[in-house]
Formats: C-alpha cells, structure tokens, sequence
C-alpha cells in the first residue's frame, strides 16, 4: 500500500517507516501534526494515513473527518499517548479505521496495517467492475481519437472515466482535452510496473476533470518499446477495478499489443468513415476479428462525420459489411470540431448545442449502468433480486 504518516517526532517518523517499508509498502513521511493531513490528501493521495501525536480532545477530529469525507478511499489510523472511551467513539464516528498508543510497538503497528490491507483488497475484489471499450480506426482519419476523448468528456459527467492512449509511437489523445505535456506517461508506468497499484496509477495519469483521467502515449516515439502487452494487461485489470470505464485510443496496428487489449474489452469499437476506402478497410477488420474468435456481440462500429446529403450512409455501410449490431451515428460538423481540437477542449464546452454533442450525450447514457440495467426489462431486474 502507499501510507503516509505524519508526526511531529522524527524519530517516531523514521522508526514507523522503516518497519512498514521492510513490508514492502510504499511509504512518505511528513513532519507536522494533524492540520497537514487535508493538504497531503489532496496531494499524496494516499491508500492510509498514520497520523501521530494526537490529543485526546474530540475538537481535534475536525480534519481527520474532512479527509475521510473528502478522500474516502483514504484510511486513517491515529496514534495517541492517551485514549479516552470518548476519544475512540469520536474517533470511528469521523471514520479512523484504527486508534493505536503512540509509539505505536512495531506488531501493533503491522497487525493493524494488515487489517486494512485486507479489507481494501476485498473491496477491491468485490467491487463493480468497469467497462473497458477500446475504439480503433479503419482507417486514417476517421476521428476515434476525437470520439474516444469526447466520450470520455461525456461519461465522466456521471461517471469515473481513464482513457488510455495506446497509439503509443505518435499518440495525441491529450491534446484533445489538455494543453500542457504529461509528468508521466504510459512508457512511465511500464517501466515502473513492479510499483503498479491503484494510487501510482492515479498519480500516473493528467486530471482533466475530477473525474476524467488521462494516461497519455509516451513523448518520445522510442520508448514506445518499453510498453509489453504484460504491462498493459496488467493496467487494465487494475483500472477496470477502479474506474467506471476505461477507454483506450488505439492505432490501427493489430500487434500483439493491440491483441491483447482487445482480449480484454468489453466493447470493441471500429470507428468508420461513409466513404469506399474505409467500408472496404473495415470489411478486412471484421474478417480478422471473426479469426480471432471475437463474438459479433462485443462488437459496437461507429459510422461517423456522417452526411444526410451523401450518397453512401448507415443502411448502405450495414449492408455492406453484414453487421446488424447496434451502430452509432456521429453526424458532421467538420468545422466545430476542427475548431475545437485546434484549441484542445471538449467540443461540448465550445459548442454545448451542437448535433454532435447530443449524439455523443446519447452513446454515454446508453453505456452508462443504468440504462444497461433498464434496457433488460422489468422482469429480468425482478429476477435478479429473487
């Protein structure tokens, strides 16, 4: 786990460190008293907070409650020389996990990390598992990166969202959303994979909204070779653990890689232009996943920059390739959205009434759990419960 603990005694400090870093936890220490924790919270991020040298006065509970309110999945555990029943009521009714003596004695300390360290995994394991929906192109220029962020932009509305930028070599998925360059990228979390955990994953990744995290393609096209389909794996599996959905901008290159992803999705999304080249390019991607076994059902093709005036549209494109899934729609608008990768920001913060906007609005309701569950019907939900 990543614990922070934070005591006014150095030597308090350094002796809980030591014992929990010879367990293999991931451990920052901060010099202070309880008044830090909100600020190291925000910034740190912790999986538990040890919080030393707390008084037994209930007054002092006030930002130890606002960090578990605020950071739920934070832990806390307090040491305090002196402990009063009323002191501990206080204490769990703020949400402290565990009230230990301070100095804590190295077994007390261990056992109660256990504890925690067990519960979060159980959780963890228990918890609903995200969808993982990975959008890849047909053809070049065919708009999944900017379907892939602006979906992104309209699930995390509701909803937890990572979108992972696997067009490692000449990725540009965060540009879309964001203007400044990554402090860590994909190739990052590769070459650290031994520190994967749910908070290095986090810290890993650009915060666009609260709720919409970006794990950007590496800045340097070279050390797109550092990324193995083990790695990515094994991000997926965590990130579908802890987010509502995870999104991955593919390239067009079906590498074991790019495999190995699709194995792993839910959803698999081949994003189409309504013109000969890219219907003739997707009929070749159909033939491919139908060898590799993928089930028409996991498959959800998006037909996109779509004309009315066209000759060639949806009931033409489906005939074609013989696919009766369910289809998505995008409608043109070539100018709004140029407009707005141009200035890299959602199309629905420079356009909120655009055809487009309502479209994607649509999609990220109709993937949202929801309304999965209310397309089922009424006596399937009934069932369930029984």
């Amino acid at each position: 786990m990543k614990i922070a603990i934070i005591s006014p005694n150095t030597t308090h400090l350094q002796e809980m460190a030591r014992v929990l870093q010879e367990q293999s936890h991931q451990v920052q220490t901060f010099e202070g008293g309880k008044t830090r924790m909100p600020s190291i919270a925000e910034q740190h991020r912790p999986d538990l907070m040890i919080v030393d040298g707390m008084c037994c006065e209930p007054a002092d509970l006030a930002p130890v409650e606002h960090v578990t309110t605020h950071q739920p999945h934070i832990c806390v555990i307090l040491l305090c020389a002196q402990q009063t029943p009323e002191f501990l009521l206080q204490s769990m009714r703020a949400g402290v996990r565990e009230v230990l003596t301070s100095p804590a004695p190295h077994q007390a300390l261990l056992d109660a990390v256990h504890r925690i360290a067990a519960k979060r995994q159980h959780h963890t394991a228990d918890r609903h598992q995200g969808q993982i929906m990975a959008l890849l192109p047909c053809k070049g220029g065919s708009g999944a990166t900017f379907l892939s962020t602006n979906l992104g932009w309209m699930l995390a509305r509701k909803h937890s969202v990572l979108l992972i930028d696997l067009n490692l070599q000449f990725g540009d998925t965060l540009a879309y959303l964001h203007e400044a360059k990554p402090a860590s990228t994909l190739a990052d979390v590769a070459r650290d994979i031994h520190r994967l955990d749910a908070s290095f994953l986090t810290a890993s990744t650009v915060k666009i909204t609260a709720q919409l995290h970006v794990l950007a393609a590496p800045e340097n096209a070279m050390h797109a070779m550092e990324v193995e389909p083990l790695h990515v794996d094994a991000i997926l599996q965590l990130a579908a653990a802890h987010y509502d959905f995870v999104l991955i901008d593919m390239g067009r290159v079906l590498d074991p890689l790019a495999l190995r992803v699709l194995d792993r999705a839910q959803l698999i999304v081949p994003v189409l232009l309504p013109n000969v080249p890219a219907v003739r390019n997707a009929q070749k991607l159909l033939h491919m996943f139908r060898e590799l076994g993928y089930p028409e059902s996991r498959l959800h093709p998006v037909l996109n920059r779509v004309d009315r005036r066209s000759e060639i549209g949806l009931p033409e494109v489906r005939k074609a390739l013989g696919l009766e899934q369910q289809w998505r729609s995008i409608p043109d608008a070539a100018q709004e959205v140029q407009a707005t990768i141009n200035a890299g920001v959602p199309l629905a913060e420079s356009s909120r009434n655009s055809a487009v906007v309502r479209e994607l609005g649509a999609w990220a309701d109709a993937l949202a759990p929801q309304a999965r569950e209310d397309s089922n019907g009424f006596l399937n939900r009934i069932f369930r419960r029984a």
